[in-house]
């Protein structure tokens, strides 16, 4: 079979095949070019969800004619020397252009700051018109029209013009995370103008922009630096979550990343606070050594490599542990938000809940009736009939508190009453918090069996016989390496040959089990992260259960004195701001909501 070369057109075809795989793709890499340029405002106007119309405005410095002619020929860039370890751009591979030209009809007007007039190219599936002068302002405007009409079988696989906009304006929202001082405008026929003004140094102020208003003030800021690696951002408290993980947002070294090591760290930052299923809200910002990340893993830049991974797994994971440690207890605010849209008359259900003729309301009147007689109603908060037609107060109050006691000056305030059974209300200085007991108190329980666990060696069971876990050799160095480590959480495993591992112990809170998928999962780890944190995940877990079921129950009646304790406890344990399952514990209602709700405000 005789070799040949292949066209040059059909070679940026290829290439566009993985540059190119979407019109985000060539968004992403238009935008990239016009930040590189140094532009300080940057308009992206689209048609026919990018498909039929992409085109790419800023005021950056501009090309020259020749640099024209260069820019839409395969690997010619200005951003890369000989250095390939030393990458401080966005770009740097010089294949963006011509893929798209080969694609598509491309478009080219452009004007330095020096330069009397501009010029202009183009280049439709491949073929190039040449440089012509034309009218143009500072900057450039690159233009591309009917992508992937020369490819037609890769225009079959694209999805629906929503879809195709949506993909973009993700895009145009990580660059503007990215880039604060950046102005960024997104048009088109199939959109409403997406518009984010430049916030200069204020990263926040960007964010907020992007994600809203409630980020803000859910968001708990992040700062740390380990062995030269520095991790700054933004993470949202626990309780402050959401269904999917399109709202975490990760940069390595201004370049927005989708990388799994990040997305297991922060997983793993934010375990056992965080219901399965739901999604913390978090931007990080990574700066590190150009010469200790390759970012050439893949020509769409998206993925990197961290020559020492281990590092700034961890990094992520104590920085944001630490953060939530120091300010994440407190509730989220769209928790305030929830409460208060119940309590709102337009949400109250229209039917009679209780007529004063006919039943007199006679407040916090003795019970004569069974406890469980008023909880089986399913009240609401607009829902409450007469305590006293409905055989038990709703309420039963603290009156040693409510009576001697003025608001005491904690966060959770003082306890003034219990509501069903299960929710104790408490008097801040500036409002009210509802605390639910039972997950506060299971919190409380887990917590101090999480710092047993960690304060000594967890007892271990011996087995009769040693199980025998065949592995490669590589992963028998990498566990033995780490016995020590196994040996306080209670697993006993000693080298058994060049190719085995022998198990002679497990932790005797986990009772009886797989001793040889355990140890898979953590060769497993340790092949890919350098840490083993199932282990101790297991026992946790196992913690987690205990303090579920050992802590203090729906329904039981608590003393003043207990639910102040209750509430003392929560603020002095890291983390009580939610249960094991992810749920809030407590929700703060301030005054000057209250008074709004009465129209006093």
């Amino acid at each position: 079979m005789t070799i040949r070369q292949l066209s040059e057109t059909l070679i940026n075809q290829i290439a566009a095949g993985e540059v190119i795989e979407r019109p985000a793709s060539a968004a992403k890499e238009l935008i990239e070019n016009a930040l590189d340029a140094g532009a300080t405002r940057i308009e992206i106007a689209t048609a026919g969800g990018g498909k039929t119309l992409l085109r790419v405005t800023d005021n950056g410095g501009g090309m020259a004619p020749a640099d024209l002619e260069m820019a839409i020929r395969r690997h010619c860039t200005s951003k890369l020397d000989t250095d390939l370890l030393d990458i401080r751009t966005l770009g740097f591979r010089g294949e963006a252009l011509p893929s798209i030209g080969s694609v598509a009809k491309l478009s080219l007007l452009s004007r330095t700051a020096e330069a009397g007039e501009g010029a202009e190219i183009s280049v439709t599936g491949g073929k190039v018109v040449p440089v012509r002068p034309a009218a143009a302002n500072r900057g450039t405007v690159v233009e591309v029209r009917d992508l992937f009409f020369a490819t037609p079988a890769r225009l079959k696989f694209l999805k629906s013009e929503k879809a195709e906009a949506s993909a973009i304006s993700d895009v145009v929202r990580r660059m503007a995370i990215a880039f604060p001082h950046v102005r960024f405008v997104l048009s088109g026929s199939d959109r409403t103008t997406l518009e984010f003004p430049a916030t200069g140094t204020d990263r926040l102020a960007r964010i907020a922009q992007v994600l809203g208003r409630d980020f803000r003030d859910n968001a708990i800021e992040i700062d740390a630096e380990r062995e030269g690696v520095r991790l700054t951002g933004f993470a949202g408290v626990p309780t402050f979550n959401r269904g999917n993980s399109l709202n975490q947002f990760a940069f390595v070294n201004g370049r927005p990343v989708q990388d799994k090591l990040i997305w297991s760290a922060l997983r793993a930052a934010y375990a056992e606070t965080i219901p399965h299923g739901r999604y913390p809200v978090a931007v990080l910002a990574i700066e590190i050594d150009p010469a200790l990340v390759d970012v050439n893993v893949h020509p769409a830049k998206s993925d990197v490599r961290f020559r020492d991974p281990g590092l700034v797994r961890g990094l992520i994971i104590g920085a944001i542990r630490e953060a939530l440690a120091r300010e994440g207890d407190r509730a989220s605010t769209t928790g305030a938000s929830g409460l208060m849209r119940a309590f709102r008359p337009e949400a109250a259900r229209p039917a009679a809940a209780w007529t004063p003729s006919a039943s007199p309301y006679r407040p916090f009147e003795s019970a004569t009736a069974s406890p469980t007689a008023f909880r089986g109603q399913q009240a609401g908060f607009a829902e409450f009939a007469a305590p006293s037609a409905r055989g038990e107060p709703a309420f039963t109050p603290s009156p040693s508190i409510r009576e001697e006691e003025p608001p005491q000056r904690h966060p959770l305030g003082a306890a003034r009453a219990q509501l069903h059974e299960n929710y104790i209300v408490a008097q801040t200085e500036d409002g009210l918090v509802i605390v639910d007991q039972h997950a506060a108190h299971e919190r409380l329980v887990f917590e101090a069996m999480r710092e047993a666990l960690h304060a000594r060696p967890v007892p271990a069971q011996a087995l009769l016989i040693p199980e025998i876990v065949d592995l490669p050799e590589d992963d028998c160095d990498r566990l033995v390496s780490h016995a020590e480590e196994f040996a306080r959480l209670g697993l006993g495993i000693e080298r058994f040959g060049p190719g085995a591992v022998a198990v002679r112990e497990t932790p005797a809170m986990l009772g009886e089990m797989d001793a040889a998928g355990l140890i898979r999962q953590l060769a497993d780890e340790l092949a890919e992260w350098d840490t083993a944190s199932g282990l101790k995940a297991r026992l946790e877990y196992l913690a987690a259960t205990m303090a579920c079921h050992g802590s203090v129950r729906s329904g039981r009646r608590m003393r003043p004195e207990e639910m102040n304790a209750l509430l003392r406890q929560m603020e002095a344990t890291p983390g009580s701001g939610q249960c094991n399952h992810g749920r809030p514990t407590y929700i703060e209602l301030k005054l000057s909501d209250i008074e709004r709700l009465f129209g006093r405000s």
